[in-house]
Order: C-alpha cells, then sequence, then structure tokens
C-alpha cells in the first residue's frame, strides 16, 4: 500500500475522531456500507477520491489538506453565507477548520461578543494566526483591508487578522457573535 495513501486514511481517522464520530455514524452519513468504510479507513485502500472529497465537504476542511496534511495558507479571508459550512457534532454549527486547528494550531477558547447599536466602532486592531467570527444574533460589520463586510445572523468569516481589523454593530437592534482565534 503506497504510504501516501495511509497517511491520508490517518488523517480523515483523526478529522472524523476530533468531531466526535464514529467509523459507523460517519459511514451511515455518507450512506457507505459500514464495513466498506472501516475497510478504507483501516488499511487506506482504495478509498474513491470522491469519497475523500464529502468527507472534506462535510467537515469543512480543505480537500487538498486531506490530501497532502497541509493546512491552506488564508491570506484575505473567506466567507460562509448563512452557516453554510458544515457542522460537526460537539460545536453545532461551527466547521472543523474554524475550531479545531488540529494540525499543529493552538485554540484559544470562544469568546462571545455583543455589540449596541450605540456603540462606536471598535479600534482596529491586529495579530498573529487566524481568526473566525460566527454572527449568532443582529448584524455586524467586519471592518478589515480598507473594506465592510456585512455578516447576518449565520453567517461566519474566517480570516488573517494581521491585517487591521474590528467589528461593529449595523443596524438598530444589538448584535452577537462568538469570535475564536488560533494563534
Amino acid at each position: 500500500m503506497p504510504k501516501e495513501i495511509n497517511e491520508i486514511a490517518e488523517r480523515i481517522k483523526g478529522l472524523r475522531e476530533a468531531c466526535g464520530y464514529s467509523r459507523e455514524q460517519l459511514a451511515d452519513e455518507l450512506g457507505v456500507d459500514r464495513k466498506v468504510y472501516i475497510d478504507y479507513e483501516e488499511n487506506g485502500e482504495n478509498i474513491p477520491i470522491s469519497l475523500i472529497y464529502e468527507i472534506a465537504n462535510k467537515f469543512g476542511v480543505d480537500f487538498t489538506e486531506i490530501l497532502t496534511g497541509v493546512g491552506a495558507k488564508l491570506d484575505t479571508y473567506h466567507v460562509v453565507k448563512n452557516g453554510a459550512g458544515k457542522s460537526c457534532s460537539r460545536y453545532p454549527g461551527y466547521r472543523f477548520e474554524d475550531l479545531a486547528y488540529r494540525y499543529s494550531r493552538k485554540v484559544m477558547q470562544p469568546l462571545m461578543v455583543t455589540l449596541d447599536p450605540s456603540d462606536a466602532p471598535a479600534e482596529l486592531v491586529r495579530h498573529p494566526g487566524q481568526e473566525f467570527n460566527y454572527v449568532l444574533e443582529g448584524c455586524v460589520c467586519v471592518v478589515f483591508d480598507d473594506k465592510e463586510l456585512i455578516l447576518n445572523a449565520g453567517d461566519s468569516i474566517y480570516f488573517n487578522p494581521t491585517h487591521p481589523h474590528g467589528q461593529r454593530c449595523v443596524g438598530d437592534k444589538k448584535a452577537k457573535f462568538l469570535t475564536v482565534i488560533a494563534e
């Protein structure tokens, strides 16, 4: 068996476990016979590319990250509209890459932020790592790179925060969002 295929199977197993899925649960959700799926994962042989793609899509990781083991570089930002990211069981609504950072990344505890329409815009800040914001209520404007992106409840943004950035409430109701920073 080629070493690369075995490593892909190991990454799939690690991803599945980090997201709280048993082999049987994942096989059922993917519509693959349990015995066949377990054989793919244990032996790493004959894993269809289409199945690897489905697994990457399910957990919201970059397809090439599963194939190569190298995390995709994020130069600017990636917006997921209306919760289109795939969820994992322990963090409903969040994608694996947003919260787990399994591949040699450190995660800080998620922080809940509430913004009032009367609040002055936050000072622009910068810090190393990656940042993920998920809007729970209201409407949040994320400002960075001289751009303003309006996110509504259910939208998320994943970006490189080494550029000056900040968030403010837009609209006439309070806004609430979850932020996760990985160093």
